[in-house]
């Protein structure tokens, strides 16, 4: 046995500093993700010149092919094995692509008309597939570092904690630095040195991931034979993980317009486009304080309950935000925090429920598919994403938009803040309902977990 096996803990308990290492892979992702999900539209339709409805467009087209990137991507993970185990490997050889290709999105070379276009379908897309290749299989690595329920909350709260920092840095810095710079290099250079940084953070804290986090759960070879036929089965029998996919698009759905929006309605509606950078720490920062206590609320309420009180914090923010005066910015900042919490508490809790979705399809078919399930949660969301990553293109298209000019028609501003409010709150009773059905409470978990801990022990000491 060497030096660094004898540092893993036994199945099951796992020490903080894997667990915040194993954090730091989604705050490089989300350093990466957020600003996508926050600026991407802005910079498309006021720096780089594309049109809202164009880049609406773009926005469907290039989510819903990168979606399909996914369940590749699924299959190639469920038939790697090597020296550095089954997902770490993505990690070390995608971290300076993602970081490349972040920069060359918020780019704005000298093009014109179709050219310009082409460009920006190209580095989105390219920037989105490598993005897959690094997120899926760092998603499915909670289900290979352990086996334990409460394990893996806390592995998901270290994750969720420290993907909000990386939003809180996204929120603050990503407007802030572009704004510094541009009295010196100009806003185009600006806000490509500005991803510059981030990328750059991004990979490393990648690099660091892979090289803190260790996969000790043990699978009988016979159950990481998967066929295509395996994947279809999981929808016919894991019913967990088609009413994940169901809440999964919802909420990505919804996150995707109300990260698209909030530059829109703090810029035109509350008027106060100094305050950008504030309104999207307030969207972030006061998550902070509330996912830390995910793991105590698992242990107090039933999952129904925890989600339910995670999206009626959120739509509590989001109302306020209807019904606030642009004047009244204390009161909008308030709203936009209370939202952030609930928001962040689903977040938190959510990713959690994956790896009971993958121990589940594998008691039902003898078939682990984690890097499949986490693809195909994976193609769900980001089909969620894309959605609705349009919306508010196509709301702001239809509602009379028009690209640079700093006082918006009356039409213009009331389809902002439908956009940002009235819209996702609709969306979000999609999720409520859909998570009723989800068949596995904690009795019902435990109980499926122990069996099949048993019955993979039994096998695996036969093959020895």
């Amino acid at each position: 046995m060497d030096a660094s096996s004898k540092k893993i803990r036994p199945i099951g308990k796992i020490s903080a500093g894997e667990k915040f290492g194993f954090g730091l892979g989604d705050m490089a992702c989300n350093l990466v993700y957020a600003s996508i999900s926050s600026y991407l539209l802005f910079f498309y339709t006021d720096v780089f010149g594309i049109s809202a409805a164009a880049a609406a467009l773009m926005f469907l087209i290039v989510r819903f092919v990168d979606a399909f990137s996914d369940p590749i991507m699924g299959f190639i993970i469920d038939h790697t094995n090597t020296r550095f185990g089954r997902f770490r490997p993505f990690l070390l050889y995608g971290a300076v692509p993602f970081a490349v290709l972040a920069v060359l999105c918020f780019s704005s070379p000298s093009f014109q008309g179709a050219t310009k276009l082409i460009y920006a379908y190209a580095t989105y897309i390219l920037l989105d597939v490598c993005y897959t290749f690094v997120n899926v299989p760092y998603g499915a690595l909670t289900a290979a570092m352990t086996n334990d329920q409460q394990e893996s909350v806390s592995l998901t709260t270290y994750r969720t904690f420290l993907a909000n920092v990386g939003q809180v840095i996204v929120a603050f810095g990503v407007p802030f630095l572009a704004d510094a710079m541009t009295k010196s290099v100009g806003l185009s250079k600006a806000w490509q040195l500005t991803m510059v940084i981030m990328g750059t953070i991004g990979g490393v804290l990648l690099l660091i991931c892979f090289g803190t986090t260790h996969e000790r759960v043990k699978t009988p070879p016979t159950h990481l034979k998967i066929s295509l036929k395996d994947v279809f089965a999981q929808f016919r029998v894991n019913r967990p993980l088609v009413v994940l996919c169901i809440f999964f698009f919802v909420i990505y759905g919804v996150k995707s317009i109300v990260s698209s929006t909030g530059i829109y309605y703090v810029t035109y509606y509350v008027g106060r486009a100094d305050l950008v950078k504030w309104y999207s720490l307030a969207g972030t920062l006061p998550a902070l304080a509330f996912i830390p206590i995910i793991p105590w609320l698992a242990k107090k309420m039933t999952k129904f309950q925890l989600i339910i009180v995670s999206v009626a914090c959120d739509i509590i923010g989001m109302a306020g935000l209807f019904f606030c005066q642009p004047s009244w910015i204390a009161l909008i900042f308030i709203s936009r925090g209370i939202a952030s919490v609930g928001n962040g508490m689903i977040s938190a809790y959510m990713w959690a429920l994956i790896p009971e979705t993958v121990e589940y399809g594998e008691w039902k078919t003898n078939k682990r598919m984690g890097g499949m399930i986490y693809a195909i949660i994976g193609f769900v969301f980001k089909c969620g994403t894309a959605l609705g990553g349009m919306i508010p293109g196509l709301v702001l298209s239809m509602t009379g938009y028009v690209e640079g000019v700093q006082h918006q028609s009356a039409g213009a501003i009331h389809g902002i803040v439908l956009a940002t409010t009235i819209i996702p709150i609709i969306i979000y009773f999609i999720a409520i309902i859909s998570m009723k059905f989800y068949n596995l409470d904690k009795d019902t978990y435990a109980k499926i977990s122990a069996e099949l801990k048993a019955r993979n022990a039994k096998e695996l000491d036969s093959q020895d």
